[in-house]
């Protein structure tokens, strides 16, 4: 989102006044006579709406605007369903209630009280709103009163959970996901939407993180992210996606096994596969090829998913991505690490496929992940794959 580039206003010359006057003398301003009417405009509007202390009392009366305009929208709509003209002035008026809302993300002590109103369900009917641009205003605001910012400190902890609790009720996870099935990325504010969408998520889940679990267990959260790190052409919703996918993956063995039935596993590698022969292009690419292998390794905890690794002949791309000696170097020691720990399979498939010969090398040299970690830009450094090759090794014992 750009920043506006504001005009600089011309100031009112005040040279004219005497000292101690209070009115002007006779002569003409300086500046030629104009006088900058938004400058009194402006005064007269923030007299006119001077700022509201966020309390009970102003969260009921931003809420009762808010269901008023609802309402209003929505009996328009039913009455003049075929007539857009009739009902597009409660849409905007919609439109300006739902961004005061937006304040409440200063007081999330009036959480509880807010999901007392019954104010959540109707935050969340508007994500199945016809127009899209409700829709989108819906998820904003969901996202604004999640944020992690507004809960910084154990004592937004309970009105965090109560919030997110109404949330789930009201089938927020639902309908955030079904909003994304309609959000196109070739429209800017619908691409930045879809963003939102996933940032969302992300909040719920640090806030309550058994929304991980629930997600994936009540929506196609999962399949939609597994569709998006397929695409070859690299965005930042991908990026956030690889990201997102990770979150759903590591400390959950039900997801991990889910998400290894739905042909997971394929399709990471599929994702993998694009960069075995070359670097990424920017330090967010990188990042999101280091979530892919972030998702391939927790994929490979679950013995069932290292079978499905070995059927789509993983072992083979990962020996690809090492002798090529690209960025993914490490990453792919580190993804066989996962995949022969106690599964004699992998290591068999391993040695037929000559993965000793491409393997020992990294022993020999360590300067490889050196360069590799210089050039990577996640502020973190990873455990050296030396340390994935002697597990390998010891995996490969008895062969």
């Amino acid at each position: 989102m750009e920043v506006a580039n504001h005009t600089t206003k011309r100031k009112r010359d005040y040279s004219d006044y005497d000292n101690g006057d209070d009115e002007p003398t006779a002569s003409a301003p300086s500046n030629g006579g104009a006088i900058d009417l938004s400058l009194i405009e402006a005064l007269e509007k923030s007299q006119q709406n001077p700022v509201e202390a966020l309390d009970l009392k102003t969260l009921k009366k931003l809420v009762l605007a808010f269901e008023r305009r609802l309402k209003d929208n929505t009996a328009a709509r039913l009455k003049y369903p075929d007539q857009a003209e009739k009902f597009a002035d409660s849409e905007v008026e919609l439109h300006e209630e739902i961004e005061k809302l937006k304040i409440l993300a200063g007081g999330p002590e009036l959480y509880p009280e807010l999901v007392s109103l019954g104010t959540v369900a109707s935050i969340t009917q508007l994500l199945n709103h016809d127009n899209t641009d409700i829709a989108i205003d819906a998820v904003s605001l969901i996202q604004d009163l999640t944020d992690e910012d507004v809960f910084d400190g154990e004592e937004n902890d309970e009105p965090a959970n109560v919030l997110v609790d109404a949330l789930i009720e009201n089938n927020a996870l639902e309908l955030l996901v079904q909003n994304l099935s309609r959000l196109s990325e070739s429209d800017p504010d619908e691409s930045a939407a879809i963003y939102s969408t996933l940032l969302t998520m992300e909040n719920l889940i640090e806030i309550k993180p058994a929304v991980a679990e629930l997600v994936c267990e009540r929506t196609k959260l999962m399949k939609w992210l597994v569709g998006k790190i397929k695409v070859r052409e690299f965005d930042g919703n991908k990026q956030y996606a690889s990201e997102i996918l990770a979150i759903l993956l590591q400390n959950s063995t039900a997801n991990q096994k889910r998400l290894g039935q739905m042909n997971g596993v394929d399709a990471v590698l599929q994702a993998v596969a694009m960069y075995k022969s070359r670097d990424p292009k920017t330090g967010d690419e990188e990042e999101m090829v280091e979530n892919l292998f972030d998702c391939l390794c927790c994929l490979l905890m679950p013995l069932e998913n290292k079978e499905r690794f070995v059927k789509s002949e993983g072992v083979e791309l990962m020996i690809i991505i090492m002798n090529q000696k690209k960025l993914c170097y490490g990453s792919a020691i580190r993804a066989l690490d996962f995949a022969m720990t106690n599964y004699p399979p992998a290591c068999e498939r391993f040695i037929d496929v000559m993965g000793l010969k491409t393997a020992f090398p990294a022993f020999m040299d360590s300067c490889e992940q050196e360069e590799q970690e210089k050039r990577l830009q996640r502020g973190t450094r990873r455990t050296p794959y030396i340390t994935n090759c002697i597990i390998i090794w010891r995996n490969l014992e008895g062969f």
